[in-house]
């Protein structure tokens, strides 16, 4: 009998980094170096060089992606003679605290927005979906923030479906990362774009399946694309402990932070600090939670210690 290796049944086709950037073929690079550096998270990497190899061919490929789906769009259109509002591609953006999900979000942002036609691009962040802090302490939830009950997920439901349907405009909350909460009668307005880009830790989350066969909605449901943020748990704990040392000089400084008490911390209590909070809350919300939901994306970018993207792997179709 034939045999068969891992890769050959496998959903995902694995390319290096060097085979990944080749892929850009003649996609232009539009971003300046000094909006490179704007774009890039406290402790993230971020270079030309990355942007070139990764997130240019990315970009190609959405662009394919997108035009392939509003072709079906107005095919389905065609067959139900209707003449619906136009429907927002949504790319979905997920992975561990500290895996570097913002930085790729504002990249993808920032590109998507660049191509010739000159597409509306929305990016909004399931934070503002946390439930506030009041509900979370009555709930005993502040030690599982993050965590999929720790969300107002018919909320969410409600806001990614209204996008779809093309409602406008549709709002959604603002979430304080220095007050470490949802702001209260503040609100972000999304209005009928031609692209919408979530990023979360729990984007992909499924949740359980019903028995009884019954529609359930999850919030990957509404994504036509999803991006995953890959890296070792060694590597992430390091990079969770590095940002938080470096906080301790900038957001946490300020008075109003909600972790303006770790501020005055020395080296080695901050350490200690940061460590007992990876293992005790992210690290448990990333084993439970979000890793398993790796296998549900379009595409892993697997990162190395020095924050570079070393491996990509795409889901065949």
């Amino acid at each position: 009998m034939e045999q068969r290796t891992e890769s050959d049944v496998s959903p995902y086709r694995v390319f290096s980094r060097a085979e990944w950037a080749s892929l850009r073929q003649d996609t232009p690079m539009t971003l300046e170096p000094a909006e490179i550096v704007r774009l890039r998270s406290l402790h993230d990497r971020l270079d030309i060089s990355e942007v070139e190899e990764i997130y240019l061919p990315l970009s190609r490929l959405l662009s394919l992606y997108v035009a392939a789906t509003q072709r079906l769009f107005r095919a389905q259109q065609g067959f139900l003679g209707t003449e619906d509002a136009k429907m927002p591609y949504i790319i979905g953006v997920g992975g561990s605290v500290a895996a570097g999900k913002s930085t790729t979000a504002r990249v993808l942002n920032a590109l998507l927005t660049r191509w010739p036609n000159v597409p509306k691009v929305d990016l909004i962040t399931t934070d503002g979906f946390l439930y506030p802090n009041a509900v979370l302490e009555r709930e005993g939830l502040m030690e599982k923030k993050g965590f999929p009950e720790s969300y107002d997920l018919p909320a969410l439901l409600r806001f990614l479906s209204d996008i779809k349907a093309g409602r406008r405009p549709v709002r959604a909350p603002v979430y304080s990362h220095l007050v470490y909460d949802v702001i209260p009668n503040q609100w972000i307005e999304i209005d009928r774009p031609d692209i919408l880009i979530v990023e979360g830790l729990n984007v992909l989350q499924a949740g359980r399946l019903p028995k009884d066969g019954k529609a359930v909605p999850f919030v990957s449901d509404f994504f036509d694309f999803s991006v995953y943020l890959d890296a070792d748990e060694g590597v992430l704990l390091s990079w969770y402990v590095n940002r938080f040392l470096a906080l301790r000089g900038t957001a946490f400084a300020d008075p109003k932070s909600y972790f303006h008490r770790y501020a005055r911390l020395s080296d080695a209590d901050a350490i200690a600090t940061a460590t007992s909070i990876w293992n005790r809350i992210n690290l448990v919300n990333l084993r439970e939670n979000i890793l398993p939901t790796r296998p549900r994306a379009d595409l892993i970018l697997k990162k190395g210690e020095s924050h570079e993207v070393e491996e990509v792997a795409l889901r065949r179709l």
